[in-house]
């Protein structure tokens, strides 16, 4: 046990989707007796369950949550809380500290989305977008990233950009995911 970490054999090493690590052996958290004492807090916190979510609205957790699980590609547990890592930020009112003039903030730009991914699914598969099937949700992104011009009065190609930016930055923030790189952490 160091610094008060108690983990199972099962949890070393953890890595999104529970896939065989491409490191076998490799867990960054044997690295944490490297860390100084405020690192090693910020990263082992983000191993501890999630808070609840407090900008997005349940109806936007559902969107929100399949959206980051097809542009992250997690299909099974254990999963990196996007979603919620992203929530956070909004309800802190962290954001990159820039947007596209051609979008509204960015919370502002996820909840218009997630409305408009909603209203794709409703007309091409008579569902939300969070009950339709994996392979339709991807069909329908694959539409948002082809898009050449506006889809549902925004920009396509920014907000495929908005989207990927704050997924790829909560999930390469997690240590599961320095795990399935082989990404030793923080210096």
């Amino acid at each position: 046990m160091r610094r008060g970490v108690l983990r199972s054999k099962a949890e070393r090493g953890t890595t999104p989707g529970g896939e065989q690590s491409r490191f076998p052996g490799f867990d960054v958290l044997g690295e944490l007796e490297h860390w100084d004492a405020t690192t090693a807090g910020v990263v082992l916190a983000r191993l501890a369950p999630p808070p609840a979510l407090c900008f997005f609205t349940p109806a936007e957790e559902a969107v929100g949550r399949a959206l980051f699980d097809q542009l992250l590609d997690q299909r099974e547990e254990p999963r990196v809380p996007v979603l919620e890592m992203v929530d956070a930020r909004f309800a802190e009112g962290s954001t990159d500290g820039w947007h596209h003039a051609e979008l509204p903030e960015d919370g502002e730009t996820f909840r218009r989305s997630f409305a408009a991914l909603d209203d794709e699914a409703a007309v091409t598969f008579d569902v939300t977008f969070a009950r339709a099937d994996w392979h339709a949700q991807a069909a329908l992104l694959q539409q948002v990233q082809d898009c050449k011009g506006e889809w549902h009065g925004m920009q396509a190609g920014y907000l495929w950009d908005l989207w990927n930016r704050y997924a790829c930055t909560a999930f390469y923030s997690h240590p599961w995911a320095w795990n399935e790189i082989g990404y030793g952490g923080p210096a």
